[in-house]
């Protein structure tokens, strides 16, 4: 299937479900790549003798890798078409899979992780643009959602799978089922993904680009948008890429127990991108972007008792798991109205969509890193408030008026 698609698909079929299905597989093997190792960073960055503290960084660095190609890949896949950028996005991470479990330097793994970090940038500025062009705004929104549930799956199962990988083998055995999980993407991607570029016939220039992405940044809405989904979620890709540290490190907890621990803040999102998936036909779009700010703030609210036992770290996870319920009915939502808010090529909005964030995500991974360094517990907790102010803040500017109350 490699026609462009003539309109918006109006129903959830079978067939129609094959290509989200083949780009959520990829985006399932780019998330778990992060979460199965994650058990084994301590372990890691002692074979490299490197201290600790720098576990965070592998994540962020991963995350920056998220957000260097898309300004490219955006307008590159309006011109030359979405399937053959996204085929060789998911090549480009089997080989960084593979290149990495050759890894003699903590440098290398670096790099490694810096390459599979871009995989992220084809998901988001050509896969979900293609998404959003192949079906109907309600019916768009509820495809996002059920993906965001298969692909929570990584992040759910994947510390307890990296832990018990850990038991019987060493950590590259997790790169290279992750190449066999990707390689199955590309398969399913290359059969079934349809071409929904608009083909322009402009060539690509540097200062056409340029004047590309001024048009989409002086877009308050969009910013404002971008900046709230960004916040939003920072909060938990922070307690990501934290976790070992807290857990492992500070707790002293076992990599089993650690996956284990992990569970209840991807339930919490799952169970966030149900109820999205539930009342996304029958409430209006930005009635349930603030529904979903109840348990984001709620959660981020009950943080507040760790200052007074910071190192409660159960606390830490009863409450992130609340503000996971909040995530996950806000993000797909408000991705939609965000891609929208702006005239511009889908393919150039999404890439600055998520430039925005990963580079939010990237901010919001070191500044934790280092509150915690500095201050423990309660250093993380003041990241992650402020985070949420930021939504919040952004987010009321985004729905404001007209143009968010017809958001429906």
């Amino acid at each position: 299937m490699n026609t462009r698609s003539q309109s918006p698909i109006p129903n959830i079929t079978f067939l129609a479900l094959l290509f989200p299905l083949a780009l959520v597989l990829f985006e399932f093997a780019t998330y778990i790549s992060n979460d199965m190792i994650l058990p084994a960073m301590p372990t890691i960055v002692n074979s490299f003798a490197i201290d600790p503290i720098h576990i965070p960084s592998a994540m962020s660095i991963c995350l920056l890798g998220g957000a260097s190609l898309q300004w490219l890949l955006g307008p590159l896949s309006d011109r030359i078409g979405r399937r053959p950028v996204m085929l060789a996005g998911v090549m480009l991470f089997i080989l960084s899979c593979i290149a990495i479990v050759f890894s003699e330097s903590y440098s290398w793994f670096l790099f490694c992780r810096f390459l599979q970090g871009t995989g992220m940038c084809f998901i988001g500025a050509v896969g979900y643009a293609a998404i959003q062009e192949s079906f109907a705004e309600a019916t768009a929104i509820r495809v996002t959602a059920l993906m965001a549930n298969v692909a929570l799956i990584a992040p759910l199962i994947g510390p307890l799978a990296g832990a018990m990988v850990l038991q019987v083998a060493s950590w590259y055995w997790i790169f290279i089922f992750v190449a066999i999980v990707a390689s199955c993407s590309a398969f399913g991607l290359w059969r079934f993904m349809p071409e929904t570029s608009p083909k322009i016939d402009t060539p690509l220039r540097i200062g056409r680009l340029r004047q590309d992405y001024t048009a989409v940044l002086s877009n308050r809405r969009f910013l404002a948008g971008a900046i709230s989904i960004g916040c939003t979620s920072a909060p938990l890709l922070a307690w990501i890429a934290l976790a070992p540290v807290i857990l492992m490190q500070d707790a002293q907890l076992s990599t089993i127990a650690y996956g284990y621990w992990q569970t209840p803040v991807f339930v919490g999102l799952i169970l966030g991108n149900l109820i999205l998936a539930k009342v996304v036909t029958s409430v209006p779009i930005y009635r349930i972007i603030k529904l979903g700010s109840i348990p984001l703030m709620v959660g981020l609210a009950m943080t507040l008792l760790l200052f007074k036992a910071p190192m409660d770290w159960q606390w830490l996870i009863a409450s992130l798991s609340v503000a996971a319920v909040g995530i996950g009915i806000i993000n797909a939502a408000q991705f939609r109205l965000a891609l929208f808010a702006s005239d511009q090529s889908k393919g150039t909005v999404s890439a600055m969509l998520g430039i925005i964030i990963m580079v939010i995500f990237s901010i919001a991974i070191e500044s934790a890193k280092l509150g915690h360094e500095l201050w423990g517990n309660r250093g993380f907790i003041v990241i992650c408030l402020i985070m949420g102010c930021c939504a919040i803040s952004a987010r009321r500017y985004f729905l404001r008026g007209p143009l968010g109350e017809q958001a429906d």
